[in-house]
């Protein structure tokens, strides 16, 4: 079967590959257009696993929310490029809308195939690195937030009221984890190894301190307390200092909230994506 300039064009519209890539294609599946972008999908596919490997340090954050459903995304590729591409930023969307349909917070089968679709165009590593999906519980109120980079995004649900004042709250509090991204939400949350070794870090650090030398053993554990305290403090979401107003902690500012609301409130499901951690 003969092979038109058009049917190449039209190859490479639909697959976005190279020309002689399509023209050897098409002569390969005797210039049946289906077949060929069966087969340069299936070779351009084979060529994403030898490029599974690379890094991919650049992509974007996506949150989509339908009623009471909300979903978060993150979708990663090697280059700025091709994350500011609009068909990538398209998957991306409706790799997010994937997440919201399934209400799984996991990585599926469709969110891949849906990858493959433009792999072969980019002929870049890409994936869809994490999902979560969250179902609002009723009388609660949810923030999100996408930083203007879409590198980092955030959902927080706060429950026992959903009046304007709790969701800017909420939002408020998607700003905060998005400035300061912190490793855990509460100090229950922290693993005790983790606390065992940062004692061993700050004892260290103290034997090395000539004025500690004299000090008292009571005296010692308390400053050593102290110090675990405060690293805690920095490194859990509730207990720093809110990124609106400083002077009190996040989970003060909660208190503060649910005395104006009339509500005991309370944090619900809360989920920090930072591309490529």
């Amino acid at each position: 079967m003969a092979i038109t300039a058009g049917d190449i064009k039209n190859l490479r519209e639909k697959t976005g590959a190279g020309m002689m890539e399509c023209k050897k294609a098409l002569a390969e599946a005797n210039g049946d257009l289906a077949e060929a972008e069966k087969i340069l999908k299936e070779k351009g596919l084979a060529a994403m696993e030898k490029r599974s490997d690379r890094a991919t340090g650049e992509g974007r954050i996506v949150i989509k929310q339908n009623g009471n459903k909300v979903a978060m995304v993150e979708v990663t590729c090697e280059t700025d490029f091709v994350a500011n591409n609009d068909d990538f930023v398209a998957v991306a969307e409706k790799a997010a809308d994937v997440t919201l349909a399934n209400g799984k917070s996991e990585v599926t089968d469709e969110h891949k195939a849906l990858i493959d679709t433009i792999a072969i165009k980019f002929r870049e590593n890409m994936a869809v690195r994490r999902a979560v999906f969250i179902e609002l519980p009723a009388n609660s109120a949810v923030g999100t937030y996408v930083h203007t980079d879409n590198k980092t995004g955030a959902v927080v649900v706060v429950e026992g009221a959903d009046s304007d004042d709790v969701k800017t709250f909420a939002k408020d509090c998607c700003l905060h984890l998005a400035a300061f991204t912190p490793a855990y939400i509460t100090r229950g949350d922290v693993p005790e190894s983790y606390i065992n070794e940062q004692k061993e870090i700050f004892q260290v650090q103290m034997s090395q301190d000539e004025k500690m030398a004299s000090k008292p053993e009571n005296v010692k554990a308390g400053i050593l307390q102290g110090k675990i305290n405060k690293h805690l403090a920095e490194i859990c979401f509730v207990d720093q200092a809110f990124v609106k107003d400083d002077k009190v902690t996040v989970a003060k500012k909660l208190e503060e909230v649910s005395k104006a609301a009339g509500a005991k409130l309370s944090f619900g499901k809360i989920a920090l994506f930072v591309l490529g951690k």
